[in-house]
């Protein structure tokens, strides 16, 4: 898929800078032709010539190299490429590119560039939630730039939290999504997938039977047609899509803040299984029994997502659906939902039991819009989900314009 496009990598400047090593040696493993630019700051973690040597090519360091200034290289770079990459891209990077700063090499092509950018995040997890660095997130997701992670877990500063880069993989993925051709290119969706678990105690908590097979296989679809996919899911049987923007969640309430985190977006499919319900105060340490009988649990009712993305005054995707999974009066249930929670559509299906469709393969769903009901057969999850990432390609070239 990769084979002959160009990508013009920069390489910032942080202890995640040692993956763009393996990044370029899997992206020309793919075919692709990679020019890669380094960072005075990048080149403190890795060499230029470790850099040459997997690119194949000339690392490029200084705007200010005469032979090349001479012809206008930075301009010439900037905009030679098929995608420009940004991996990783500091806080500081990240900055000077929502601020329109051109004072590096770096910095000047990601200004003269009139190529997509994807960028791949690192940072110490602070550094990360800060309100500056959100409000350079919201300004360059607003510019049109993708992001590819950031994902969650130690750093090298010893601290845990939001904040590492994108596995090389995983930024491969991202790329090859970001140069797909199909009716959804452009286009930035939401999907929600798998169940969430809602803790009793250490060892035990509340779920849905859901395996996450039929998110799953939605997300994979509207990468297929060239979709930007923020992928958040809960502790799901099935493995994740690949080429999406993977967002792990637990709770309902992780998941609530992972949406919210992932706007604006174009569309967003709730598809997940999501505990109507949680503990009031879950308990630290694992329950016992006892003598004196069964304890007594108190709930709290969780966030509604669908309805919060439904109702948002402020960047209400163009298009929200949600599913209904029903075991009995399917119609006028989902229906009811669907004007209750306010979205535009709704997939419903019928998951008693005798149908076997919850955590099976196949599924047989009605589609609910403002202007009827469609009845669709019985089919693989699998083409369930291509029917209806045409519908949403459909919907959103007929109503909402690529900017």
């Amino acid at each position: 898929m990769l084979s002959c496009k160009r990508i013009l990598l920069i390489i910032g400047g942080g202890i995640a800078a040692f993956k763009a090593l393996d990044l370029i040696r899997r992206l020309r493993e793919r075919g692709a032709e990679v020019t890669p630019v380094l960072t005075r700051a990048g080149a403190e973690f890795v060499t230029p010539l470790s850099v040459s040597a997997l690119a194949g090519s000339r690392v490029f360091t200084d705007l200010f190299d005469l032979t090349d200034e001479a012809e206008m290289g930075h301009i010439q770079l900037s905009r030679s490429a098929d995608l420009v990459v940004v991996a990783p891209a500091t806080a500081d990077l990240m900055a000077k590119m929502a601020q329109g700063q051109a004072d590096d090499l770096a910095s000047t092509l990601l200004l003269a560039t009139d190529t997509p950018v994807l960028i791949a995040p690192a940072m110490n997890v602070r550094m990360w939630q800060h309100p500056a660095t959100q409000r350079n997130i919201a300004t360059l997701r607003s510019d049109g730039v993708s992001f590819v992670g950031p994902g969650e877990g130690d750093m090298a500063c010893g601290e845990h939290g939001p904040g590492r880069m994108a596995e090389s993989l995983e930024i491969v993925a991202a790329i090859e999504g970001a140069l797909a051709d199909g009716p959804l290119k452009g286009r930035r969706i939401l999907v929600t997938s798998g169940p969430t678990h809602e803790p009793i105690d250490p060892v035990r908590y509340i779920a849905n039977r859901s395996s996450g097979a039929q998110g799953t296989a939605i997300a994979r679809a509207l990468v297929a047609l060239g979709a930007e996919v923020v992928f958040v899911t809960g502790p799901a049987d099935v493995p994740p899509p690949e080429r999406v923007d993977l967002r792990r969640v637990e709770t309902a309430r992780e998941m609530l803040a992972a949406c919210e985190a992932a706007l604006p977006v174009d569309a967003a499919i709730c598809a997940a299984a999501v505990a109507d319900w949680r503990m009031a105060t879950a308990a630290t340490s694992k329950m016992k029994k006892t003598a004196g009988g069964l304890p007594q649990l108190e709930f709290a009712e969780n966030p509604d997502i669908l309805a919060s993305l439904s109702q948002r005054s402020e960047e209400r995707p163009a298009l929200v659906i949600g599913f209904a999974a029903e075991t009995d009066d399917l119609e006028a249930n989902a229906s009811a939902k669907r004007l209750r929670k306010g979205c535009d559509w709704i997939v419903a299906n019928d998951v008693s039991a005798a149908t076997g469709i919850m955590g099976g393969t196949e599924n047989a769903v009605l589609l609910i819009t403002a202007t009827g009901t469609e009845a669709w057969p019985r089919m693989p999850k699998a083409e369930v989900a291509q029917r209806l990432a045409q519908r949403i390609a459909e919907h959103l070239a007929r109503e909402v314009a690529i900017p």
